[in-house]
């Protein structure tokens, strides 16, 4: 188990670091939308800051997944937004729902590894 959860932590790690800095460096090209999506990515860009944020999110996140530092803290932060990204791909653009349903999976499996610190907080 213990071989697992370092394998899951860091490829989710490596993931949200690679979508973070191709986000800061764009050294692929940018997607294209349509449709609601288009929609959608236009609002979050009109704001000016809320996709630099989550993108931020991500890189602390991923930073702390690969080198296991804060990591409890890190996958509770992540949460939220490893969710939204499965329910926009759900809702949105269903073709990227498996690759966004491993994140969530993913950060699930973290969490549930880690449960016993989690305990303290989540009481009444």
């Amino acid at each position: 188990m213990k071989i697992t959860t370092i394998i899951v932590r860091t490829l989710i790690g490596l993931f949200l670091l690679f979508a973070s800095i191709t986000y800061f460096f764009p050294i692929t090209p940018l997607p294209v939308f349509s449709g609601k999506m288009k929609i959608f990515v236009d609002g979050i860009g009109a704001t000016g800051y809320l996709m630099t944020l989550a993108k931020w999110v991500e890189l602390l996140c991923g930073l702390s997944f690969v080198s296991n530092k804060f990591t409890r803290l890190f996958a509770v932060v992540l949460m939220p937004v490893s969710l939204n990204i499965l329910l926009i791909n759900v809702f949105m653009i269903p073709e990227g729902t498996p690759i966004a349903a491993i994140l969530f999976l993913g950060n699930v499996f973290v969490m549930y590894t880690n449960w016993n610190s989690y305990k303290e907080m989540l009481k009444a």
